[in-house]
């Protein structure tokens, strides 16, 4: 792997991150449209769920707030690694920790823990070829997720 293809899968790790905290699912699905995705307690990837899952269970599951259009949260990604995987592919992983404030919420941590991606380049561009989400530090959820999650 060159330098140039570390910095571009690191952009993809943090604009998938951008892309959520404004509530723009659509592109979110899109950025995994090639990928297998795995939620906590998931016995099978998303893929096995049809195209554009992600983006389609981000709007089923994530809360967009009408004054901002977007779910008021900060994905806060760090301690990204970077491995080279084989010819055009890497593996990685990083912590997260998602924000958030509402105006009947105070501003705190809501949910942590780690992705561990794959990614591919394919005709010159890297994208995620999977990606597991492992949260194991679960907060106060009810103004950020349209459904339960967690224990409890």
């Amino acid at each position: 792997m060159e330098p140039v293809d570390y910095f571009a899968i690191q952009n993809l790790v943090y604009t998938y991150a951008a892309k959520i905290d404004a509530g723009d699912f659509d592109a979110v699905g899109a950025m995994f449209e090639h990928a297998d995705v795995w939620f906590p307690g998931d016995k099978e990837p998303t893929s096995k769920k049809g195209k554009n899952i992600m983006g389609r269970m981000m709007h089923e599951w994530t809360r967009r707030y009408p004054e901002t259009g977007n779910p008021r949260t900060r994905h806060v990604t760090t301690n990204l690694i970077i491995e080279p995987d084989g010819p055009n592919k890497a593996r990685g992983q990083c912590y997260v920790v998602v924000f958030q404030q509402t105006p009947a919420f105070k501003l705190q941590p809501v949910i942590a823990g780690t992705y561990i991606d794959r990614f591919e380049k394919v005709d010159g561009k890297w994208r995620f070829s999977e990606r597991r989400e492992v949260m194991d530090l679960i907060g106060d959820l009810s103004h950020h997720l349209l459904q339960p999650f967690g224990p409890g």
